[in-house]
């Protein structure tokens, strides 16, 4: 965040303040003026230094581009009044103990003031203190105050929705994640600040009305002991006093006065790159709107009666600005188109280059819109797919347990208007095609109805749908269908994706975080193990296994330990991966079925059961080999399962012996990958089975 050169100046002056424990001092020298007695020489100073303060803080605010650049502000008041309190205590014991000896008595600055203010006449002097106080009191503070009020209350609403534009932001690729840092940090910050400010103009407030109830003291009690114990005349009791106390509210007035209004200028100032002499001129600068004025002033300056000359020689004045400010948008026009020419030239010129980032793309994750896609991500038209993927990725990151990668949204003109292409890498794993000015219906499991529309297969799961337009939605929901947004159907393809490529998008750095995060609390059981027994991509390999079939490596602990207990016996990545399983089945079976309800099964007769292992055991490092009458239709007995089960709202798990169960799941994935194979060693012992289909070897 950039900072004014007089903002940081006085930053940085600040800071070495406080940094050389002169601050803390002057804060304890503060609370002394209100009860040490203090030489008139020093009170004179002091209210110099008050008055010089004060006109610091306002040029500073009127310099400053944003708010937070004066990010101290709040401080600065608080410091600045307990400075002018601390003054009008001390000075309030000197007019009142030494009033009697003459108007001087308080210092220099205490008389002149009120010599000007007063000028022979004290009710004036009284009336003018009164009114500067209510312009304080009543109109500046009091407005500030409640802009204050009201900027931190809607800043603090805000926070949700600016912290969510700014995950879409990093999501999008738009952001890096330095820069999402950043801008969360001024989010907080803004909170904070604007938080401060509400109390802080209570300070200001509370400052004005002490001012009235210290002169009234100091002109009541400085006419009881003058008259009382220096037995003054009333006459010379009431010149020396009120002088002395409108000089003394006066010098304190003024400051508290230019405070208020830094407050008013910091509160209301709009964030920008000009400081407020700039902004408000360059957006006074309408040519529109001084000529109009112009001729209103001429003939107001042309009705009988009023002060003729001095309306046309502002008229004159209004339209002299009018004819300014039309020269200076000229200007700005000219400068426009040539710089419009210059880009279009610069873009000519470069449009042969060809550079690295054309051709090269590091993103894990990315999707390539067609053109016609575009504005399913376009803030301005309300794009929703940005956010239903950053929701769809924290769902997958928290069934998983590691944080999957930001997606990057990228336009591709070479790709159809309603197409899209989803890559991991480099590798292409997903294209389909979207209609975003429809909506896809999926037909229920009775529903044999068409619906007029675009008829293709889900991209998901593989059903028939038929692109609907929204017209058609009632129509389509009466009928059994489910009406699913596009942004929904790309969003619900993309989650497939993720689980099914979970595998590749955890890499080293990853899991070093993971290894980092649970050494907070296991910090023994990571140092001795990685590096050490087990190195990081050696880790990294096991994990990326359990994750190829969806098992959630949240409990890194478990699996750590796991580890610990098979280093000895230098099994491959795979072979380690597998036997780590049933440590780990359970977080895998909780997706599947609840806990208080029994887990559906689908197993292999003893016969088909017993074939395979016998010729897994006979193809040895081969693995289970498999003819393809056998396979064909080993593979359509389980889809055809599979798919009667998931439509039934009850999905199971094949269970197979451990000695196949890696063989089996690869030739199952392979044709139905949303179906989780185990073996009889992973089930649970405190979870209920119930064996929903038995498959045969029968190939008939």
């Amino acid at each position: 965040m950039e900072l004014t050169k007089e903002g940081s100046a006085l930053s940085n002056n600040i800071s070495a303040i406080a940094k050389s424990g002169i601050l803390p001092l002057g804060i304890i020298v503060l609370v002394a003026m209100m009860v040490l007695p203090l030489p008139v020489f020093l009170l004179d100073v002091f209210f110099v230094s008050n008055i010089l303060l004060s006109l610091v803080i306002l040029m500073v605010a009127m310099h400053t581009f944003r708010p937070l650049e004066f990010s101290s502000f709040p401080s600065l008041l608080l410091i600045a009044t307990v400075l002018r309190l601390a003054l009008n205590v001390a000075s309030t014991r000197i007019v009142l103990s030494q009033g009697h000896t003459g108007s001087d008595a308080a210092g220099q600055i205490i008389e002149a003031f009120g010599n000007f203010i007063v000028s022979g006449n004290y009710a004036v002097g009284i009336f003018v203190f009164i009114i500067l106080v209510i312009i304080n009191l009543i109109v500046i503070t009091k407005g500030a105050g409640r802009v204050s009020e009201v900027t931190a209350r809607f800043t603090l609403d805000a926070m949700p929705g600016k912290q969510m534009a700014i995950d879409a932001d990093l999501n999008a690729g738009v952001l890096t994640s330095e820069e999402a840092t950043r801008r969360r940090e001024e989010i907080g910050k803004e909170s904070e600040f604007y938080g401060s400010m509400d109390g802080a103009s209570k300070f200001v407030k509370g400052d004005a009305i002490a001012s009235i109830l210290i002169l009234a003291i100091n002109i009541i009690g400085g006419l009881i002991i003058g008259i009382s114990q220096y037995d003054l005349p009333i006459t010379i009791a009431a010149e020396t006093y009120i002088l002395l106390s409108i000089g003394d509210g006066l010098v304190a007035q003024i400051p508290s006065l230019l405070l208020a209004i830094s407050t008013a200028i910091i509160v209301t100032r709009v964030s920008d790159k000009q400081d407020m002499a700039e902004h408000i001129g360059e957006q006074l600068s309408i040519s529109k709107a001084w000529i109009p004025v112009s001729a209103v002033l001429l003939l107001i300056g042309f009705v009988p009666g009023m002060p003729n000359l001095l309306f046309i020689i502002s008229a004159i004045v209004a339209a002299f600005a009018g004819f300014l400010a039309r020269g200076a948008e000229r200007r700005k026009e000219t400068l426009s188109v040539g710089d419009e020419a210059i880009e279009e030239i610069n873009d000519e010129k470069e449009g042969d280059q060809l550079k690295l980032e054309d051709v090269t793309d590091y993103s894990p994750v990315s999707i390539q819109l067609g053109y016609g896609l575009v504005e399913m991500v376009d803030d301005d038209s309300g794009g929703p797919l940005v956010e239903r993927i950053t929701g769809i990725r924290k769902q997958v990151s928290k069934a998983l347990g590691f944080i999957i990668p930001a997606v990057r949204i990228r336009d591709d003109l070479t790709l159809a208007s309603n197409q899209y292409r989803i890559r991991i890498g480099q590798t292409i794993v997903g294209d389909d095609v979207v209609y975003p000015d429809r909506k896809l219906a999926i037909p229920g499991d009775e529903t044999n109805i068409k619906l007029e529309g675009i008829e293709v297969k889900d991209p998901s799961f593989g059903m028939n749908a038929t692109w609907i337009l929204p017209s058609q939605q009632n129509e389509a929901e009466e009928k059994g269908y489910v009406v699913v947004a596009p942004e929904s159907v790309l969003a619900t393809h993309l989650s497939q994706i993720f689980y099914k490529h979970s595998g590749k998008l955890i890499g080293q750095d990853d899991v070093q975080t993971l290894l980092d995060n649970l050494s907070q609390s296991a910090p023994s059981l990571v140092e001795s193990l990685v590096p050490k027994l087990v190195p990081l991509h050696n880790l990294t390999g096991v994990l990326r296994e359990l994750l190829s079939e969806r098992v959630p490596i949240s409990d890194l602990r478990i699996i750590l330990e796991s580890l610990a207990g098979l280093v000895s016996k230098n099994l491959s990545v795979v072979d380690t991966a597998e036997a780590i399983r049933p440590s780990l089945a359970g977080l895998l079976i909780q997706q599947v079925a609840p806990l208080n309800k029994s887990l559906p099964v689908i197993t292999f007769n003893s016969e088909l059961e017993h074939m395979l292992i016998k010729m897994a055991k006979q193809n040895g490092e081969e693995g289970l080999v498999l003819d393809n009458q056998l396979a064909t239709k080993l593979i359509s007995n389980i889809s055809d399962l599979n798919q009667k089960l998931t439509s039934e709202g009850n999905p199971a798990v094949l269970v197979v012996s451990p000695s196949i169960r890696k063989q089996i799941s690869a030739i199952v994935r392979q044709h139905v990958e949303d179906l989780i194979v185990l073996s009889f060693t992973e089930l649970p012992d405190n979870r209920k089975v119930n064996v929903v289909a038995t498959i045969d070897g029968d190939t008939s």
